[in-house]
């Protein structure tokens, strides 16, 4: 059925005068409305980095197994599996009668166009798979195997990552579909696409072909709107049914009302100040590990995030599978950091508080954020002048901030920057590679530190040959120690998933690794 989309700059008006007059809208009880913080960057799986747009996708897309809420891997087009004594090769049981949004077939070709595609090279994704997946084989109609380079530990948790979602074949296999899958894909997902406006909307129907049963929602819609106050009116005026990221300053008046709950638990993402190790200033080790010990990651949560965070010690969050090293506290000590950075040369004092070294240069750096809010950015700043360092912001938007973090090293002129990392697999290994591997530095990959240690590297590939856990997590705490002691990204907080529910909707479900699951089970009442 048509619907009418609201571009959110119109909404936040006309929501304005409703939030003075009281009255809430009504909403199409057949569409699901969600107001993001961020929009999403492409609508091409194996081609995105940001959890909006995996967020999305996810709506469109299946892959072979999927996780649950405890992040458990589950079976989604698969129906089952199993591994060759070896551990090199995996073969899957495809389920029969699904199709694509195009009304193509699914089965194990589809599957190996897939595969085919991201290991070409050429997608941000394949370093996901390259390093794992030697080939992959058709075995008859719907069964397909997997033979790998090497005995992978966290396999199952690669595939359910959002670059293991299966693209429709027919557009895959045709040169002019397949450029333009970013903005007009098909999959075998509840929903299909319809429409995206930048800067507003993107328009999703049900898929009345899909293989568990029609959707209960006849569509779904994802609005973009940057500004954390104007999230939370929209769900509170029935401009939206759904919030995502709402302000720590809003929960409070949210949990008051009888027509919105608000969703609070735990979140995988945590957020770091990312050093660039290769800058002359923070290349020094001392530098960094004063600048970490100048944080009051505490003080942060609780004055300035209203306990709706928690500290964060490390770079991965103790939910996600095989996680180390959450003792390894980096304590607030201003004393220790002002030692620290005396010890690398500066020093000396100016009059406005600010170290120089012996040739007079100032402790001076920049800091780059995407960030509307310049408080937690500002807080930083002020931990910063109060050991004698300089941090001089710079604000930008999302996109800016990504193509300029992504250029290789000699071009890359960024020092430090914010970043929250959410590891899509749900399994260490999606850290400490892509964030720390020294073959993976940009444009590679995405260790944007620009890090290069042996050890962090070894314990790396010995986390991914390992099937057993608990030597797998042994490899991951060597990796800690050094992390300890280098601090190329500085753990702060992780903030909790705070969502704004209106209470009519039903079976929805927010997971941990911040994707709102929409599913053919979903409905408004």
């Amino acid at each position: 059925m048509p619907y009418e989309v609201l571009p959110y700059r119109a909404a936040r008006a006309r929501g304005a005068a409703l939030l003075a007059a009281g009255p809430v809208l009504a909403l199409d009880k057949d569409v699901l409305t969600i107001v993001k913080s961020a929009e999403i960057i492409s609508l091409d799986p194996q081609d995105i980095t940001d959890t909006p747009s995996e967020d999305l996708n996810r709506k469109i897309y299946e892959g072979l197994v999927d996780f649950n809420m405890s992040l458990d891997v589950v079976p989604k087009l698969a129906k089952s599996w199993e591994i060759s004594e070896d551990r090199l090769t995996w073969t899957f049981k495809l389920r029969e009668g699904v199709i694509f949004h195009s009304g193509a077939p699914f089965n194990a070709d589809a599957v190996k166009v897939n595969f085919d595609r991201i290991l070409n090279g050429r997608y941000k994704r394949t370093s996901l798979y390259q390093p794992i997946i030697k080939e992959v084989r058709v075995v008859d109609e719907y069964t397909v195997a997997f033979d790998l380079k090497q005995p992978f530990g966290p396999f199952l948790n690669n595939l359910a990552h959002t670059a293991g979602l299966i693209l429709d074949p027919s557009y895959v296999k045709d040169p002019a579909k397949n450029a333009r899958i970013k903005r007009q894909p098909s999959g075998t997902g509840p929903f299909k696409f319809e429409e995206w406006e930048p800067g507003d909307y993107v328009k999703m129907s049900a898929f009345e072909d899909y293989w568990q049963g029609k959707p209960k929602l006849s569509g779904l819609i994802y609005k973009f709107a940057p500004e954390a106050s104007t999230r939370a009116m929209l769900v509170e005026t029935g401009e939206a049914h759904v919030a995502q990221a709402v302000d720590t300053n809003d929960v409070e008046r949210l949990k008051t009302r009888d027509d919105v709950e608000m969703r609070i638990f735990p979140n995988i993402t945590v957020y770091t100040l990312v050093v660039n190790t290769s800058d002359a200033i923070l290349g020094d080790v001392r530098v960094r590990r004063g600048l970490s010990h100048s944080v009051d990651r505490q003080g942060i949560c609780d004055k300035i995030l209203h306990g709706n965070a928690v500290p964060a010690y490390s770079i991965i969050s103790p939910m996600i599978n095989c996680a180390a090293g959450q003792n390894n506290m980096i304590a607030y000590d201003p004393e220790l950091s002002k030692k620290l950075l005396s010890e690398a040369g500066w020093d000396k004092i100016g009059e406005d508080g600010i170290r120089t070294n012996a040739e007079g240069k100032r402790l001076s750096v920049e800091l780059w954020t995407s960030s509307k809010s310049a408080i937690i950015p500002e807080a930083y700043i002020g931990f910063a002048r109060a050991v004698g360092m300089e941090i001089k912001l710079q604000a930008m938007d999302w996109a800016t901030l990504n193509s300029r973090i992504e250029l290789p090293e000699e071009k890359n002129k960024a020092q430090i920057f914010m970043m929250g990392w959410s590891p899509s697999t749900g399994d260490a290994d999606w850290v400490y590679r892509p964030l720390l591997a020294s073959w993976l530095v940009p444009p590679t990959g995405q260790n944007q530190s620009f890090y290069r240690n042996e050890i962090v590297d070894q314990g790396i590939k010995d986390g991914m040959r390992e099937s057993d856990n608990a030597l797998r997590k042994a490899a991951y705490e060597k990796i800690e120690e050094q992390l300890v002691a280098d601090q190329p990204r500085i753990p702060i907080y992780s903030i909790k998933n705070l969502y704004a529910v209106r209470r009519e909707v039903k079976n929805l479900d927010i997971y941990p690794i911040n994707f709102v699951m929409v599913n053919h089970l979903t409905y408004v009442e």
